[in-house]
């Protein structure tokens, strides 16, 4: 995998009235947002952009100051572990207007996830994430149904815990602009067709989080054949906003058995949130080795006032 723009040189960009360091000459301080695809195109690391000519980009007003909409993601890598975990445990850490996802009565699905933006709007950083998967705002309670359709049609729903992230801009992106717990710590992703590794730093320097697995066998697909959502949900000054991020797969794998992976929990904030979520199994391990994605900017949406 080639690596990310080696280059000690920053520049200042202002973001909402915080000031962040980006690469000299990478991509968001060139394009600020709106990218030549044509250039984009050349880059050996990107397999193709047709996936974003289809997405023209809107300017908006954001916490963040004007900004276009919405960021992409040429080269992507991403880990997936989904576990079972008591429903009274996600309940305990998910705000009264949403409620989990059910695979069975009495069991919610959560999530440990890794990502590794080689190349993106703004620059190259690292990802890492506890999630829990909940019902879609306003649904009812057709719980297993909505399980069924989001699994087979790959559009989830979830509410974050953790979103460490490994540089400033997304930082502040996620957090301000987005409504995202997300900090600034060191974290590595490696991801190849063999191995998918991982680490997350915690205020110490020590593990907050790991992972080590042998790479499912990978299946490549057409661009566009096979994209997939997730609606996260955030407050933003108190109010609900839902962001939706597209994923054009382009070598994916999964397995369901745990054989060789080691996931490690060390002391953090992602070790402490993945504990009180009090998972049981992993009973899915998902692994792009390519990829892209579109996340836009959250929007507005209304959330049912339920009562746990």
């Amino acid at each position: 995998m080639p690596s990310p723009r080696n280059s000690n040189d920053t520049v200042k960009v202002d973001l909402g009235g915080r000031e962040v360091l980006v690469p000299e000459g990478g991509l968001y301080d060139r394009f600020r947002m709106a990218p030549d695809l044509d250039e984009i195109a050349r880059d050996p690391r990107v397999s193709g952009v047709d996936f974003f000519r289809r997405q023209p980009k809107t300017r908006v007003d954001s916490p963040i100051g004007p900004t276009l909409t919405p960021n992409f993601y040429y080269t992507i890598s991403t880990a997936r572990l989904t576990m079972l975990a008591p429903s009274r445990a996600i309940r305990a850490r998910l705000p009264r207007e949403l409620a989990p996802l059910e695979a069975a009565p009495g069991l919610g699905l959560v999530s440990v996830m890794f990502f590794r933006y080689d190349v993106c709007d703004i620059d190259f950083y690292t990802e890492a994430a506890v999630g829990i998967a909940v019902r879609p705002a306003r649904h009812g309670k057709l719980g297993f149904l909505d399980l069924v359709t989001g699994l087979k049609n790959e559009h989830l729903h979830s509410y974050v815990l953790s979103l460490p992230v490994s540089s400033q801009i997304a930082q502040v992106r996620g957090h301000d602009g987005y409504g995202f717990p997300k900090w600034v710590t060191g974290l590595d992703v490696g991801i190849d067709d063999r191995r998918t590794t991982a680490r997350v730093a915690d205020d110490a320097g020590g593990v907050d989080l790991a992972l080590s697995a042998p790479t499912p066998p990978q299946r490549a697909y057409r661009s566009g054949e096979r994209v997939g959502s997730l609606t996260s949900y955030t407050t933003i000054d108190g109010a609900w906003h839902a962001t939706l991020n597209q994923t054009n797969v382009l070598n994916a794998g999964t397995i369901r058995a745990t054989r060789g992976i080691a996931l490690q929990l060390g002391e953090g904030r992602m070790s402490d949130d993945l504990r009180s979520l009090r998972p049981k199994r992993t009973i899915q391990f998902d692994v792009m080795t390519e990829g892209q994605a579109a996340l836009h900017m959250p929007v507005p949406t209304s959330v049912d006032s339920r009562v746990k």
